[in-house]
């Protein structure tokens, strides 16, 4: 058999409602990361004053 590779694959980037996350590429002690980024859960929109009577 093969010896297996030392190196590790890269993992797809992870997708859902809110939030999506990627990997980093390892630094100088082999650890790698992951970027978390978060999307808003609400729409905001600008106020303005009712109208009046």
């Amino acid at each position: 058999m093969s010896e297996p590779t030392k190196t590790k694959r890269p993992v797809p980037e992870g997708r859902s409602r809110f939030l999506t996350t990627r990997q980093k590429a390892p630094n100088e002690k082999g650890y790698v990361g992951y970027d978390t980024i978060w999307e808003p859960f609400h729409k905001v929109v600008k106020y303005t004053t009712p109208k009046k009577p």
